[in-house]
């Protein structure tokens, strides 16, 4: 008897202990991770530290790949449609824990600067997220970023995006300057903002 108290015990602070760890793994997770941002750069420092020759590489941009998605009045809107202005690309979902951490800092970038830049925040539609859920998550939290619907999975194939929440930096000229995968903070969202939008630039 005494035994199975002990074992009993033992699995109810073994629950307690992964519960705790995971609230705080919610908490703190996205805000310690370390910077996620890829970029042309990165790519070719790693490159030249393997010796390979890479100022090719470093000179030629990488054209952003057009893709089709949907509004949420069944309308599609093209990657393209936003040439001449900068471009923040980001996939998510719904039931997606850390998509949920890292939405509130894209809302109040959005309200700074949705003007100078557009935010594309698709929706993986699909399987197990129903444009329904979708809707009423976006609904239910307030959020006014605009919301895409990739029904048809042509983003996230073109992007080989599938793993949530990934993040593109798209320049005005329709370059792929960075990418992110996993919740990033409003600090690395910002810096991946400034690498394709300069104010003065604008100005």
């Amino acid at each position: 008897m005494k035994q199975k108290k002990m074992v009993l015990a033992l699995l109810l602070a073994l629950i307690l202990l992964l519960g705790v760890a995971y609230l705080l793994y919610m908490k703190f997770g996205a805000s310690m991770a370390p910077s996620q941002l890829s970029t042309r750069e990165n790519q070719a420092s790693d490159s030249a530290g393997s010796g390979a020759d890479t100022d090719a590489e470093e000179a030629e941009p990488i054209p952003a790949p057009d893709f089709t998605v949907y509004d949420a009045d069944g309308n599609q809107v093209h990657l393209s449609d936003y040439l001449g202005k900068p471009v923040v690309v980001n996939f998510w979902a719904s039931w997606c824990g850390p998509c949920q951490l890292e939405m509130p800092d894209f809302q109040e970038t959005y309200l700074e600067l949705g003007e100078e830049v557009q935010f594309l925040m698709i929706n993986m539609t699909g399987g197990r997220e129903t444009l329904e859920n979708a809707q009423a998550f976006i609904a239910e939290q307030g959020y006014t970023f605009p919301v895409f619907f990739d029904q048809d999975a042509d983003a996230a194939r073109t992007y080989g995006a599938y793993s949530l929440p990934t993040t593109y930096f798209i320049d005005a000229e329709g370059n792929a300057v960075a990418q992110a995968t996993g919740a990033i903070d409003r600090e690395t969202l910002q810096t991946g903002i400034d690498m394709i939008y300069s104010p003065e630039a604008q100005g």
